[in-house]
């Protein structure tokens, strides 16, 4: 068994949003009609920004492995939240608060997959900069609490 090293508190309902969210990630990552997909496409390197023909080619080498792994991150999340379907952790309760210890592996699989889960929502959402940020649309508070939790995440990874 690995060691724990980082605890979240999250409730119920923060708890199923999430499993929905990443199962949705998934879901996307894993669809096989995903050729031109342009989020899919940004969780890809772009390994020679000056050379389209070199880019695509290392794509082309790289890209079902990487997304694998996306994959099995996600598949992490979802795991540790008690979410991977079997009975949810809270039983379903959305007032219920779930704690979730992660290992240093499990916790980077949650770094990723939140950042990749940011960077799709940022493509569907067409956020290029700050300034692109729309307050009155709920669709970006989903993006900003992806983004508290990564933060949240990150700061507690710093800390050891």
């Amino acid at each position: 068994m690995t060691e724990k090293i980082v605890v979240l508190e999250i409730s119920g309902l923060e708890a199923l949003h999430l499993a929905g969210i990443v199962g949705q990630f998934r879901d996307v990552v894993t669809d096989t009609r995903r050729g031109d997909d342009p989020a899919v496409a940004r969780l890809l390197p772009d390994a020679y920004p000056d050379d389209d023909e070199a880019t695509q080619e290392f794509r082309r080498l790289t890209g079902d492995d990487l997304l694998t792994r996306r994959v099995a991150d996600a598949e992490t999340v979802l795991r540790t939240l008690g979410m991977d379907g079997g009975d949810p952790a809270t039983d379903g309760d959305p007032d219920a608060t779930l704690t979730v210890a992660l290992g240093e592996e499990e916790a980077l699989s949650w770094m990723r997959t939140l950042s990749a889960v940011r960077l799709v929502m940022a493509t569907r959402l067409g956020i290029q900069n700050d300034d692109d940020h729309q307050p009155e649309d709920p669709r970006f508070g989903i993006y900003d609490w992806i983004g508290y939790r990564l933060d949240g995440l990150v700061t507690a990874l710093d800390r050891r």
